[in-house]
């Protein structure tokens, strides 16, 4: 028969592998992230209208990118999950050629993942988080800059304007209220 001791700290050995194991995991995942963002091609996406209404919620905008537009109007049956091959041209957005068929690529394409969610098409992300009382810097946003790894996982990294240039909000005056301005009331001792 087994002693409960024995059980208790089996049990409590179990948890702590099954912790390092997640993080394992996440850290993995993490990693695979950096090294999108450190090594993978950069690759601006054409923004599609968004209904104005939902474009400014908060703190983040509504995204919505004419490559889901275009992917969705090349085949009327998709695989829930798949990659397109985007033409990436020097100093120009990216545009669609054609869904992946598995042939190599040429120098000036590349893989993007997409998934198809509720009928939409959905590549990378569809909303932009910013700092509180920063949105109208990003209003002049015309188009999404991307890092895109090999095998088409992409990441969102900046908003651009109509020339290309990546928006910063300190390059636009923020307006702030003056209830914004007033400094916090100092913690009372106990």
């Amino acid at each position: 028969m087994l002693d409960r001791s024995t059980v208790k700290h089996n049990r409590g050995g179990l948890i702590v592998i099954g912790l390092m194991l997640i993080l394992a995991a996440i850290n993995q995942a993490i990693w695979h992230k950096e090294q999108v963002l450190s090594t993978g091609r950069s690759v601006s996406l054409a923004m599609a209208p968004v209904d104005p209404r939902s474009l400014m919620q908060g703190d983040y905008m509504a995204l919505d990118w004419q490559l889901s537009r275009d992917i969705q109007a090349a085949s009327e049956t998709l695989p829930e999950s798949g990659k397109a091959v985007l033409s990436v041209p020097d100093n120009s957005p990216a545009t669609f050629l054609r869904l992946d068929n598995g042939k190599p690529l040429a120098a000036d394409e590349a893989l993007i993942e997409y998934r198809v969610r509720n009928g939409r098409i959905k590549v990378v992300s569809d909303a932009y988080f910013f700092q509180e009382g920063q949105g109208g810097a990003f209003e002049a946003a015309r188009y999404g800059q991307f890092r895109v790894a090999p095998d088409g996982q992409a990441l969102l990294i900046g908003l651009q304007d109509e020339q290309m240039k990546s928006i910063q909000p300190s390059d636009v005056s923020i307006k702030t209220s003056p209830k914004m301005m007033e400094k916090a009331p100092e913690p009372v001792p106990d």
